[in-house]
């Protein structure tokens, strides 16, 4: 049986996704790969949950691929590498799966943010980090690009040149500069107590139009104007049925403080 490397808790509306090899600094492995994946997707259909929190066990978030560790089995590291018909192979699913969940993902990070483990953290929604946590695009070290789907997010949060430089180099920044070029959303000492701030301040709103928030700002970030505008009238449409939509107007004609049912979209 493997060991559990991805441990799963829920409280008060917020899954906490934590890595859990504090022994190898969160190093990844391919046991971890597979269990955050089946963690992500067991949280799809939960509609009771609100937020989505990643961090790390021990003295970092995530120090990277394990490469001693993960390739122990070369047949097991082909088979995740492999696409066959799906949009993403099992490594680029690891950080893409994140972004398909229908609640907003919040990574929390301190000590080492490197290479795979960046690219996890930039398939979440927003990302909070310590001052003095170290990140990097660290794939250059070895002669290699990042493949763990992170170039897309990349792409997303910061300049085209800033990116090439990042990954062509390997260059360690702070999170202090993490967050000037865009990378993290935020830094704070206590980067968790600033990620459960900002869930506060969504669960005071519908758990639908987030769900329905998240998924237009983000497939419209790329594709046709067009496919844009029609994209945003469908799912203002949805929004007119949903009932969560219904207790907000009448909790703003009330100024009261909406209490939402569970979320009914995506």
């Amino acid at each position: 049986m493997a060991e559990q490397n991805v441990l799963t808790a829920i409280e008060d509306g917020v899954a906490y996704v934590t890595l859990n090899r504090p022994e190898s600094l969160n190093g990844i492995d391919l046991d971890m790969v597979e269990q955050l994946v089946a963690a992500a997707e067991s949280l799809k259909d939960d509609q009771q949950i609100r937020a989505v929190i990643l961090r790390g066990e021990g003295r970092s978030f995530c120090a990277g691929l394990d490469f001693a560790s993960a390739f122990k089995d070369k047949k097991r590291v082909a088979r995740f590498f492999l696409a066959g018909p799906r949009k993403a192979n099992l490594f680029q699913k690891f950080s893409t799966v994140w972004r398909d969940l229908p609640v907003p993902v919040i990574a929390v990070v301190h000590g080492h943010c490197f290479g795979g483990g960046l690219q996890l953290v930039a398939g979440a929604d927003f990302r909070f980090t310590t001052p003095d946590a170290q990140w990097s695009i660290l794939e250059a070290k070895w002669g290699l690009v990042p493949d763990m789907g992170g170039t897309v997010p990349f792409l997303d949060v910061m300049p085209v040149d800033i990116v090439q430089r990042l990954a062509m180099t390997g260059e360690i920044v702070s999170g202090e500069q993490a967050v000037e070029l865009g990378l993290a959303t935020g830094v704070s000492d206590d980067p968790l107590a600033e990620s459960l701030a900002l869930v506060e301040q969504i669960k005071e709103r519908s758990p639908d139009s987030v769900a329905a928030t998240k998924q237009l700002i983000y497939r419209n970030t790329r594709g046709s104007e067009r496919r844009a505008l029609r994209r945003e009238r469908k799912l203002q449409s949805l929004m007119f049925k949903s009932p969560n939509t219904k207790i907000a107007r009448e909790a703003g004609m009330k100024k009261q403080s909406p209490v939402f049912g569970p979320r009914t979209f995506g």
